[in-house]
């Protein structure tokens, strides 16, 4: 079976460095929260102006004051702070932020990133993915593998106005674990019951790696953090 949103989130959360400073994005991103203890040390940034922020508060105990970049309510953990938003710019334009998890409309085998207008679509504004994507140390991205109208997101350069060239090094969908090689998407790790043919089926670029090949890989990535 592919992974389930909840399992995107999950295999996310261990891709994160204990004692990091993560800005998760809007959407999928989100769910990461809940995946990650207190023991991990991990400090969540909005860029609405929140460091320390912590899972979905359980019904009736949300703050409508307490919110995350996507106006959900979120809950702020001991140690937490708040402050405006251009001292959140701030500590992300000065390379403070270790990690940003972000959604996409499209990603480029060479690391490119699409993420906030489709042609002829309709336009929500660009937030602060260009920030994210450009002073982020790394960029991680969740998203569906296909479209709803079965277009792949993981394509050979990506046509849809950029956010940022170069920045996306792993994306995880609900295929599996992708890394941006240049001209390929390296297999990383295959979801449970899908299979290589399938992910090349639903990929816009090659797909480099085996089944084998993509455990063995797993193992050693996520052993370093």
């Amino acid at each position: 079976m592919p992974f389930s949103k909840e399992e995107i989130a999950k295999r996310a959360a261990a891709e994160i460095a204990d004692g990091s400073i993560v800005n998760l994005g809007i959407g999928l991103p989100t769910l990461v929260a809940d995946h990650l203890g207190p023991e991990r040390g991990v400090w969540l940034q909005s860029e609405n102006g929140i460091l320390g922020m912590g899972p979905f508060p359980f019904e009736g105990d949300e703050d409508p004051q307490v919110i995350n970049a996507g106006k959900q309510t979120v809950t702020i953990l001991p140690g937490g702070s708040t402050f405006d938003s251009a001292l959140s710019f701030a500590m992300i334009r000065g390379g403070h932020v270790d990690l940003s998890i972000l959604g996409a409309m499209q990603v480029g085998a060479n690391g490119d990133l699409a993420n906030w207008s489709i042609p002829g679509g309709r336009t929500m504004g660009i937030g602060g993915a260009m920030d994210l994507a450009a002073g982020s140390k790394r960029i991680l991205v969740l998203t569906s593998h296909v479209t709803k109208e079965g277009e792949p997101k993981l394509v050979h350069r990506c046509d849809y106005p950029l956010t940022a060239p170069g920045v996306v090094e792993r994306v995880i969908t609900e295929l599996g674990v992708f890394d941006c090689a240049g001209e390929a998407f390296r297999l990383v790790e295959l979801a449970p019951g899908v299979s290589l043919d399938e992910v090349r089926a639903k990929t816009g670029a090659p797909v480099e790696g085996s089944s084998q090949g993509a455990r063995e890989d797993r193992s050693s990535s996520l052993g370093k953090r």
